[in-house]
């Protein structure tokens, strides 16, 4: 099982945004959408063993959670509005503080990272982090950023955590992925 967290700084808490303005008016909802789907996708399949968790941070009703489950989800297709949809839909519905399903294989919650570190133990992707080709073994659980950086309250959270990068360049968070999920392939086939 791998598990990606996803840190969604202006990302929106509510279902009032506009699929078409992902970008704007929902908080970088974009950098999200394509980060699940890099996590989940491959070539005509999903990966059933990945979990990914959207931290969403943006508007008065944060911070609120969504996980989607490679094993349960349907309805997700390979786009950026086909997430944007489940995620939309997600947070139209009210929401305590545990997982509530809003469409196969998604839930939504109340509360953010905080609640997550209690729950996995994650390594941190970051570009200050040791190479991770050159690392032998992994937790099951990474967290990264949107298109900002850690706040300084995010990193005394994690600062215990390791952190790792996947080379030598600063890539999107759904860059990362797709590169973490290809060394972590190659090592299971070894």
């Amino acid at each position: 099982m791998t598990i990606f967290a996803i840190i969604g700084h202006l990302a929106a808490t509510t279902g009032n945004f506009n699929l078409n303005d992902m970008p704007g008016g929902a908080g970088r909802m974009d950098v999200l959408c394509r980060s699940v789907n890099s996590s989940l996708f491959l070539s005509h399949d999903l990966r059933r063993d990945v979990t990914v968790y959207l931290v969403l941070l943006g508007g008065t009703d944060a911070p609120k959670t969504i996980l989607f489950s490679g094993e349960k989800v349907r309805s997700l297709n390979p786009d950026e509005r086909s997430a944007g949809a489940l995620i939309k839909k997600a947070l139209e519905i009210p929401v305590g503080e545990e997982f509530r399903e809003s469409t196969r294989g998604v839930y939504v919650r109340r509360g953010g990272l905080f609640r997550l570190l209690q729950e996995h133990t994650f390594a941190v992707l970051d570009e200050g982090g040791e190479e991770i080709t050159t690392g032998t073994s992994f937790p099951e659980a990474f967290l990264l950023s949107d298109h900002l950086d850690f706040t300084p309250e995010e990193l005394g959270m994690t600062g215990n955590c390791p952190k790792y990068c996947v080379g030598p360049k600063i890539l999107h968070a759904d860059h990362t992925i797709t590169v973490l999920l290809n060394v972590l392939d190659r090592r299971s086939v070894q």
